[in-house]
C-alpha cells in the first residue's frame, strides 16, 4: 500500500505523486513494485536490501539514489516469542524523490503523519524527513521502554510468589528485546554523524533539528541500559534464589535420609540370621523400636540445631 503525501503545514495526503512529495510504501505488493521500479525507477537491489529483516542501519548510493536504512521498533502482538521488536525501514531519495519503504505495518509511521499535521510542521528537505524520523523512533522507542518497565515489575511480582518457568521465560525475552532495542538505537545514532558528513556542505543541514535528534537518541539508549542492568540483576537475584533454594531442599532431603536410615540400620543388625543376644530378653523387640526412635529423635534435634531441617 502506498501514500502520496505533500507538506503543507504538516503531511497531506494527495491523489497522486508530485515530484519532491514523498512516497510512503508500506507492506509493498506487485503494484506497488512496478510503481517504484517503472515509475519512479528506484534501484531493485534498494528494495531487495530493506526486505531484509536483519539489514543494519547504514547507507548506499547508486548513481544519484541515496539509501538511508534505518531500524525502528515494532510491537509484535501476534508473536508469542518476542513482544516488541525492530525492523528496518528505508529511505530512498534523489534531487526530486522521497521514498520510504517498509516490509512491516508499524504504529510510528502513521503517528508521524498525524503529528506533523497537529503540529503544523514543515519539513523543508529529504534529510528533514529522515532526521524526523529517527526522532519519532526515538519518541516510540522510550514509550515502548515504559511497557517493558511494567512487564518487568508485573514479572517481578509474580516471582515473589512462586517462582515458575514462565515469568522466567518472560523475562528473559524482555531482555532480548533490550538487546534488539539497544543495538538498533546505537545503529541509528551512528547514522547522524553518517548523514552530517553526507550533507555537510548542502543547505540542507539543520543544526538545531540534529542536536534534538541527537539529545532524543542518547535519552533512549540511556533508558535501555538502565532498564538492562536492572534486568540483569534481577535475573541473577533470582538464579540466587533458585539455587538457595534448591540446596535448602537437598539439605532436608539428605536429612531426612539419615533419619530414617538409622532405624533401618538397627533393623538390619538385627534381622541377621546370627545370635543377637537379645532372644531371651523380654520384650527384646520394644526396646530395639525404642532405641530407634531415641536415635532418630537425636539426629532430628542435631539437625534441627544446624538448621537442616
Amino acid at each position: 500500500m502506498r501514500r502520496y503525501l505533500y507538506c503543507e503545514a504538516g503531511f497531506v495526503e494527495k491523489a497522486q505523486w508530485l515530484p519532491n512529495s514523498w512516497v510512503n510504501v508500506v507492506c509493498p505488493d506487485n503494484d506497488d513494485f512496478e510503481f517504484l521500479t517503472q515509475i519512479l525507477k528506484v534501484p531493485e537491489s534498494f528494495l531487495t536490501d530493506i526486505a531484509d529483516t536483519d539489514e543494519r542501519p547504514r547507507t548506499e548510493t547508486e548513481g544519484n539514489w541515496l539509501l538511508t536504512i534505518l531500524r525502528i521498533p515494532v510491537q509484535d502482538k501476534l508473536n508469542g516469542n518476542l513482544p516488541f521488536s525492530t525492523v528496518p525501514i528505508g529511505i530512498i531519495t534523489n534531487d526530486e524523490i522521497i521514498v520510504s519503504v517498509c516490509y512491516y505495518n508499524t504504529d510510528l509511521l502513521p503517528d508521524f503523519i498525524e503529528h506533523t499535521r497537529k503540529k503544523g510542521i514543515e519539513v523543508r528537505n529529504k534529510l528533514d524527513l529522515i532526521l524526523r524520523l529517527i526522532y519519532s523512533s526515538s519518541v516510540w522507542f522510550l514509550k515502548y521502554l515504559k511497557q517493558i518497565n511494567l512487564d518487568i515489575t508485573a514479572a517481578e511480582k509474580e516471582l515473589e510468589k512462586s517462582i515458575r518457568n514462565e515469568d522466567l521465560l518472560r523475562l528473559m525475552r524482555l531482555q532480548k528485546t533490550l538487546v534488539y532495542f539497544n543495538t538498533s538505537i546505537r545503529g541509528n545514532e551512528v547514522m547522524i554523524g553518517k548523514l552530517q558528513s553526507i550533507f555537510q556542505d548542502t543547505n540542507y543541514l539543520d543544526k538545531d533539528l540534529v542536536e534534538d535528534v541527537i539529545i532524543e537518541l542518547k535519552q533512549a539508549l540511556n533508558t535501555v541500559n538502565i532498564y538492562s542492568d536492572i534486568l540483569t540483576g534481577t535475573m541473577d537475584a533470582f538464579a540466587s534464589i533458585i539455587s538457595n533454594n534448591v540446596n535448602a531442599i537437598m539439605k532436608r532431603m539428605t536429612s531426612l535420609s539419615i533419619t530414617l536410615m538409622l532405624p533401618t540400620l538397627i533393623a538390619s543388625f538385627y534381622g541377621m540370621n546370627v545370635d543377637i543376644h537379645l532372644e531371651d530378653t523380654p520384650h527384646a523387640f520394644a526396646l530395639i523400636i525404642l532405641c530407634s526412635v531415641m536415635l532418630s529423635a537425636l539426629s532430628f534435634v542435631i539437625f534441627r540445631k544446624i538448621k537442616w531441617f
